[in-house]
């Protein structure tokens, strides 16, 4: 049996359409229901969908008198504020195309963007680092938009170019991914066969109101079935999420792998009687951190892979939790394989983690590189890069990305697993694996980890001898401060061996 799951085509995107008028009209939420709120230690500003849509298409009309024309590309340079998601959907509702960006970007990485996309504007938080070039759009001149006459929605073919987003890339430069207005619409797949997503739900996501994750779980989908988005204000540390996961009653909770260790790290969680349960994407989820966050708080955490090319489209759920061990299983209406050099491979096979080219959530290609996007393409199918194994029962096994393989004595070795197998060690705060040269051309398999203190090596292997087979077992153990991670949370493995090098 091939590696393929399909079962049955995705919900059709209305036409005409537009991404914005969709997030904030197509559930007919009331005005007066709370759409957004934002949570702080003795505080809350929460926004109704009616001031909300308000301030959009104000913002909308704004941008169009500034000198856009549909179709223009508009560079956000925002921190982490409510200014962020009013100015991105502004943009979309006056059919321009936002760039959303992160604020830890540098002027010369900026710099890099604007050659490359050449923005008609820049909207610009003045403490947000930026580049010179197009004209800049301030905060204040922002908030005053919001006032003005509301801009008609733009509608036209879900195809066309809706917003733009950078990811880094293997090869670390970085990619401008184009998505259509269509891409919304697809993550319906996603209410289902991840979220368990209602109407009546208060979702509270931990991250920042500027990072991709946060800006489609934790506010675009809600605002899509007409449900309340939950974010804490900036600066909000870890031990404090768990009293505002009570105290605003929220019902499912996102967050990335991290934050919910660093919960579980400082101490007892209150009891969350409204949580349904968590839901965890970014970066592979540790069995450990699963089972301890179950056990504090009597809720499941349903895992998520997706990508910035494609949204979220393997998953648990509540009415499929699947095996922990595994990522969960293509939603409905999703065709996803497991691919060798000549196709589909056989069921419990490994090979790379492949989407269909008819997916509605897949990107339209990399901006301005169409060779780069061939390269993503084998026939009909989008290589994530990423390698998996697919199970007799359509579930998937993430085995870590085809270029952070290890190779052990011939036999190839998931960082992932070896990370997972050390995460509950005693001592042990966190863990990233990777091959380091140890002589010409000779590699071994190396293990990074935090802890308070250096721990006894010894402890360490016998840890993993009563988990990993022998040619999986890690060869050599650093202790270090922190493991190196990007902006989304995912461990850059890549830099680990630099690391050995400085610590022999």
């Amino acid at each position: 049996m091939q590696s393929v799951f399909d079962q049955g085509p995705p919900p059709p995107c209305p036409a005409p359409f537009n991404m914005a008028a969709y997030v904030l009209t197509g559930a007919k939420p009331d005005a007066d229901a709370t759409a957004v709120t934002i949570l702080g230690a003795d505080d809350k500003d929460s926004w109704t969908y009616g001031r909300l849509s308000d301030a959009v298409r104000g913002t909308g009309t704004g941008l169009l008198n500034a000198g856009c024309v549909p179709g223009d590309l508009v560079l956000m340079r925002l921190g982490n504020t409510i200014d962020f998601p009013i100015a991105y959907l502004g943009a979309l509702a006056a059919g321009l195309v936002p760039v959303p960006t992160s604020s830890a970007l540098t002027e010369v990485e900026v710099a890099r963007i604007v050659a490359d996309l050449s923005p008609r504007l820049v909207l610009r938080d003045p403490a947000v680092a930026s580049a010179p070039g197009p004209r800049e759009v301030d905060l204040d001149a922002l908030h005053q938009m919001r006032s003005l006459a509301p801009v008609d929605w733009h509608m036209g073919d879900p195809n066309r170019l809706g917003y733009v987003i950078y990811t880094s890339g293997t090869s670390g430069q970085p990619r401008a991914v184009a998505h259509a207005h269509r891409a919304i619409s697809a993550r319906r797949m996603m209410y289902d066969g991840w979220y368990g997503l209602r109407p009546q739900d208060r979702l509270m996501h931990a991250g920042a109101f500027n990072w991709t994750y946060t800006l489609g779980t934790g506010l675009m989908d809600p605002w899509s079935v007409g449900a309340t988005a939950l974010i804490p204000a900036p600066g909000t540390l870890p031990e404090a999420m768990g009293p505002l996961l009570a105290n605003h009653r929220a019902t499912i909770f996102a967050a990335a792998p991290g934050v919910y260790r660093q919960m579980l790290a400082r101490g007892m969680l209150p009891d969350l009687p409204d949580l349904r349960h968590g839901l965890s994407a970014g970066e592979k989820l540790p069995p450990a951190t699963r089972t301890a966050w179950t056990k504090a708080t009597d809720t499941p955490i349903y895992e998520a892979y997706g990508m910035s090319e494609c949204s979220t489209f393997v998953s648990s759920c509540p009415s499929r939790p699947g095996d922990p061990e595994t990522l969960g299983q293509p939603q409905t209406g999703r065709r996803v394989a497991i691919l060798g050099r000549e196709g589909p491979v056989a069921r419990n096979t490994p090979g790379v983690i492949a989407v269909h080219q008819s997916d509605p959530g897949l990107m339209i290609g990399y901006l301005h590189q169409p060779d780069e996007t061939a390269a993503k393409m084998q026939g009909e199918w989008f290589l994530t890069g990423d390698i998996g194994q697919m199970g007799a029962d359509g579930q998937i096994t993430y085995l870590g990305r085809n270029d952070d393989m290890m190779n052990a004595g011939g036999y190839r070795v998931s960082p992932v697993e070896v990370e997972a197998a050390l995460a509950d060690a005693p001592g042990v705060t966190g863990v990233g694996a990777a091959q380091i040269e140890v002589k010409a051309d000779t590699y071994v398999i190396a293990a990074f980890y935090t802890a308070e203190a250096p721990l006894d090596a010894s402890l360490l292997q016998a840890h993993a001898a009563q988990r990993l087979a022998s040619y999986k077992r890690p060869r050599a153990y650093f202790h270090v401060d922190q493991i190196p991670t990007g902006g989304n949370g995912k461990i850059l493995r890549r830099a680990l061996p630099k690391l050995a090098s400085l610590l022999k």
